[in-house]
């Protein structure tokens, strides 16, 4: 089947309330939306969001990108498809080879772009086969259990957060972090969540390689369960050097963005998880790549999201972390939780006690509403034969 047009929506959907880390503040999703139009009319959706101090992308580098290396690629290809394969990775490997990697100075990788195309792909392919990715992604278990994340705010905000989580049913959370009064509020959120909970933290690179042991070893007692990215991307020795002197396990989130970051990292000893997250590590296959690298040298896994993901990225992450084999913690599926408003018919968020359904509809199985789609467009790049 060959792609005959290309639509790159950048979207700005506003937020419910806004979401604070040590990187970012955040009022609205600017996720970008991929939409693929076969030749016989089937249309996919899939979706990217650039974090330039994740991949070093923007909205802007990643629409150029998409616009100009990205497109004519899929264009000159005349038969896409997917074959049904007990590897699912095989499955998908003829798309990775069609979506060309180039270097660029400042940008780690293209991975929110090359998602959404994947994913778009995945979604209009699947649906002109009437095959769902469940079926190229076999699940695993038939309930996906999703962990709450609490932003780095005053303490009387994060107890009102953790009590909603609480009654909701959520047993997970992680924490943001930021080095200022961090201890209180992490108190704080065991004794609002109980002594059986499980609590991580975030330190999106917050602290220096010299000073982040001893921060983070003052808040051991508190039972944390692993923090994530305590110290800027890097040299992975680093890291190494770090998780030999610390009492919490170390997860690893901007160290890796690639498949070869993932090697350094599990050459170095550096890390205890890795955190997964579709967009930032380049679509689904890539994610699958590094989730096999990681089961083979005993690292345990997350599966992450991006603030502010549509229902696009919720569904594949769905999918996903049905799929794993195993998987520690998965955040997402926030939908209309977060956002304002969602750009699915369905609703992708999760329920109580964080769990939701495997999705089995065709492609990623949402269907997504092109009159919501019109709202939130902030810039929009026609694409058409090369």
């Amino acid at each position: 089947m060959r792609i005959v047009s290309a639509t790159l929506l950048a979207l700005k959907i506003p937020f419910v309330e806004s979401f604070r880390h040590t990187a970012k503040t955040r009022t609205f999703s600017d996720s970008i939306v991929v939409r693929l139009t076969a030749e016989n009319g089937v249309t996919g959706y899939g979706e990217g969001l650039a974090r330039p101090y994740v991949t070093g992308e923007t909205v802007e580098s990643s629409l150029e990108y998409m616009q100009k290396v990205l497109w004519p690629a899929i264009a000159r290809i005349d038969d896409f498809e997917i074959s049904q394969n007990s590897n699912p990775i095989q499955s998908l490997a003829s798309m990775e080879r069609s979506l060309p990697d180039k270097r660029a100075q400042g940008v780690v990788a293209w991975n929110a772009a090359r998602a959404a195309f994947e994913l778009a792909l995945v979604d209009c392919l699947l649906k002109n086969q009437k095959l769902s990715l469940s079926k190229i992604l076999p699940p695993r278990r038939t309930t996906v259990i999703y962990s709450g994340v609490i932003t780095a705010s005053a303490t009387e905000k994060v107890i009102q957060v953790a009590k909603y989580f609480k009654l909701f049913g959520i047993t997970q959370v992680k924490v943001k972090i930021d080095g200022k009064n961090d201890r209180k509020r992490l108190l704080a959120v065991r004794e609002t969540m109980g002594k059986d909970a499980s609590i991580r933290i975030d330190a999106n690179g917050a602290f220096s390689l010299n000073g982040a042991a001893k921060i983070l070893n003052g808040l051991s007692d508190i039972r944390i369960d692993c923090v994530e990215q305590p110290i800027p991307r890097g040299n992975p020795s680093d890291l190494a050097k770090l998780k030999s002197e610390l009492k919490i396990p170390i997860m690893t989130d901007e160290s890796l963005v690639t498949v070869e970051d993932a090697e350094q990292l599990i050459s170095a000893k550096a890390c205890d998880f890795f955190n997964l997250r579709i967009s930032k590590c380049g679509g689904i296959l890539r994610t699958l790549q590094i989730a096999r690298l990681a089961q083979e040298a005993g690292i345990k896994l997350q599966l992450g999201a991006q603030v502010g993901e549509t229902v696009i990225l919720s569904a594949a992450g769905r999918h996903v972390a049905a799929y794993l084999d195993r998987v520690d913690f998965v955040e997402g599926s926030y939908g209309t939780m977060l956002l304002t408003e969602d750009i699915g018919d369905e609703k992708i968020n999760f329920g109580h006690g964080g769990k939701a359904p495997v999705l089995r509809g065709e492609g990623l199985g949402v269907r997504v509403r092109e009159e919501i789609l019109r709202k939130y467009v902030d810039k929009v790049i026609e694409c058409g034969k090369v």
